[in-house]
């Protein structure tokens, strides 16, 4: 007798079914979230091309040609020399800015008296625009890297500050009073109930922060600075380069979702405790 070898029956069964319709829910959620942009940058390249006049097209280049410009600037090392001015100086500002202000912040909220003390002045400094107060850094500090890291800082300060007040004040007081009740110190309940409760509201502060050095940064550079993306928007726009302009601020546009987006994952590394919510 021969047997007879039978090839395997390959069963596509609810798990295999499950995989697809999984692959289909993320490419649909990624089309519907990268959507309106794609619609944007369609705009923006056809609408120069087959709406506007020339006129308005030599202020408003298609997409098309701000990316050759950016590709041009990348191949000569003028972005790369610009970028990273403008890094070391957001940095820098940004560093110092959340040294400073979320042991100040954690302070400010523990010891209530301190609170009521500074509140007014808090209140007063917080509404007070960072870019209004460019005059005054550039009167004290000069044109140089000095004023522009301290008028970052300052703006940085702010959102970091006020939101490590907010953590530490939106602390569940159930979770306090049962840290309490099972004799923890002040440095043990602060270490392990206030400290870790207070971190998503404080990493929402930092991510604000952050935003904030890139947005102060561009309007400090262009003024005294010889080197910077502030620098290279304000000088291609004195010298009627506009498709360097444009590049520039794709850069500019594009480094924010990057670092907002690193900001993102180092938050979920430092909140892995919290329960993730269903969709």
């Amino acid at each position: 007798m021969t047997a007879t070898l039978e090839a395997p029956t390959v069963h596509t069964g609810p798990k295999a079914a499950g995989q697809r319709r999984k692959k289909t829910n993320w490419l649909s959620k990624g089309f519907r979230g990268s959507a309106a942009i794609l619609l944007f940058l369609a705009v923006w390249e056809f609408a120069p091309r087959f709406v506007l006049d020339e006129g308005t097209k030599t202020f408003l280049p298609p997409l098309s040609e701000d990316l050759v410009a950016l590709w041009e600037l990348i191949l000569n090392g003028q972005l790369a020399d610009h970028l990273l001015a403008s890094l070391g100086r957001s940095a820098a500002g940004f560093v110092i800015a959340v040294a400073v202000s979320v042991p100040l912040g954690l302070l400010i909220a523990w010891y209530r008296p301190l609170a009521e003390f500074l509140n007014p002045l808090l209140e007063l400094a917080r509404n007070t625009a960072a870019l209004a107060l460019l005059p005054v850094f550039t009167l004290l500090l000069g044109i140089g890297e000095v004023s522009k890291i301290a008028l970052i800082g300052y703006a940085c300060v702010w959102p970091v500050l006020l939101n490590t007040i907010a953590g530490v004040n939106t602390v569940d007081p159930l979770l306090v009073k049962a840290a309490r009740s099972l004799g923890l110190s002040n440095p043990s309940l602060f270490r392990k109930v206030i400290l870790p409760s207070a971190v998503p509201t404080i990493f929402t502060g930092i991510r604000m922060a952050a935003a904030y050095s890139i947005l102060i940064l561009i309007a400090a550079e262009m003024v005294g600075a010889k080197a910077g993306l502030g620098y290279l928007i304000n000088n291609s726009q004195v010298n009627f380069q506009i498709q360097q302009m444009y590049a520039a601020i794709i850069t500019v546009s594009v480094l924010g979702l990057a670092i907002n987006a690193g900001f993102v994952a180092l938050e979920r590394r430092f909140s892995t405790w919290r329960v993730k919510e269903k969709a």
